[in-house]
């Protein structure tokens, strides 16, 4: 057997290990971006409904991408078994579970916009219904053999495909779910329900951002030429570059370093990136990286201004910033790079305005789909469910004991029988 060939899926199988790793660094960003009366809840639903992505793409998800089929859908190679396959010179259960993580990780993403709120039994429906009806649609259209792919779309490792339809899908359950009890006052002020452990948070993003590598380093698909170390160089400068934008232009309009604003720069770097890595020469990703990390901040105000509670900024840095990264493709793509990756040159290259077109419409019809389609599905499932979101009087007690029977963090908890209201409310 070809050395290489075993090389690259070697390379593959650790960098899927590494993209869901990833998922630690969720479970860390959104405990701790959260009150601590919700931290098992979220740490125990991020890995059961992993679960359920995983068994979705299986089953329907993987044959909707990347199955025969038209350029709108898929039709082929459902409840995948292959053994002996190759598909993009990778052994085709290397790449399947590839591409599961990226699956995995979108819904995660979506999965922000129900924090605190939502009921249990709201995130098992919702993840089958995104994990089959909604990822993989947009997935078709730019990796596999779709419309957008045909028009030449640029989305490397998927500041469209994976952050902006995660974020979408979030948007339309802030907004069916509203906002948490006690995040705004009736004179339109908003209150600050800060989550309970930077720390947490501050791992989580740095577990992410190693993550990262195996997210955009592994989408080379191989080892040969060592291009992945290219990627990994844009993928650094541009986190680094959106770390400290974001510190800057917080301190700059506030007076204080923030903390959450910063950790936050790094992730929009890191996602603004994830489309052009491959495209683009390290200055323009610095670039990208700076541009990044001041669009999360005034998202973030604007968000917060519009009354969409968002708590852990799923649409600022994985929307938002997933909609710039794609369009930056758009403006810094060389000339060599597009021609080796895919696509036509940026504006800023001479290529005029036409990649900057086939981007936009590629984030525009996207985001469009990923929300409609989950905001139908979020709306039925409100309507028969009698409800998403848990009660008033569950919400205050908390998601790990109103929806587990069992607190994240035992040693604060008090007796059963004490009325007064638990730590973190």
């Amino acid at each position: 057997m070809d050395e290489i060939f075993l090389m690259n899926n070697v390379w593959i199988i650790v960098c899927f290990a590494l993209v869901l790793l990833m998922q630690g660094g969720f479970i860390l960003l959104e405990a701790g971006s959260t009150r601590m009366k919700n931290a098992g809840h979220i740490a125990g639903k991020t890995i059961f409904t992993v679960g359920i992505a995983s068994l979705v793409f299986w089953a329907v998800g993987y044959g909707f991408i990347y199955g025969e089929g038209n350029a709108f859908i898929g039709f082929s190679d459902f409840f995948y078994g292959d053994f002996d396959s190759v598909v993009d010179g990778l052994a085709g259960s290397v790449d399947f579970i590839f591409q599961l993580a990226f699956a995995a990780i979108a819904l995660t993403i979506a999965f922000g916009g129900f924090a605190e709120r939502a009921k249990l039994s709201a995130y098992i429906i919702f993840a089958i219904l995104f994990s089959a009806l909604i990822y993989p649609v947009v997935a078709h259209w730019i990796w596999g053999d779709g419309w957008l792919a045909g028009l030449g779309k640029q989305d490397f490792a998927g500041s469209t495909v994976v952050h902006l339809t995660g974020a979408m899908a979030a948007l339309a359950a802030t907004i069916i779910l509203k906002p948490r009890i006690g995040k705004y006052n009736k004179d339109g002020s908003s209150n600050d329900l800060a989550g309970h452990n930077q720390v947490y948070t501050a791992l989580g993003v740095l577990l992410l951002w190693v993550g990262w590598f195996g997210f955009n380093g592994g989408s080379t698909l191989e080892v040969d030429g060592a291009f992945f170390g290219y990627v990994a160089l844009t993928t650094q400068l541009a986190a680094a570059a959106g770390a400290i934008a974001a510190m800057l232009i917080v301190t700059m309009f506030t007076g204080k370093a923030d903390v959450p604003t910063m950790l936050n720069g790094a992730l929009a770097g890191l996602v603004a990136i994830t489309a052009s890595t491959a495209f683009v020469d390290p200055w323009a990703a610095v670039l990208i990286g700076i541009i990044a990390g001041f669009i999360v901040y005034f998202s973030m105000l604007f968000f917060d201004k519009a009354k969409i509670d968002d708590p852990i900024f799923a649409l600022s840095v994985h929307g938002v910033c997933g909609i710039w990264g794609t369009l930056s493709t758009g403006f810094f793509a060389t000339p060599a790079l597009a021609e080796m990756n895919g696509g036509l040159a940026g504006l800023f290259y001479g290529g005029g305005f036409t990649q900057l077109g086939v981007q936009f419409i590629g984030v525009t019809v996207s985001g469009i789909y990923a929300f409609v389609v989950a905001f139908i599905i979020l709306k039925v499932m409100d309507k028969v469910m009698g409800g998403i979101r848990v009660t008033e009087e569950e919400e205050i007690i908390g998601l790990d004991l109103s929806e587990h029977g069992s607190y994240g963090y035992p040693e604060n908890l008090k007796s059963p029988n004490d009325k007064e209201e638990q730590p973190g409310a």
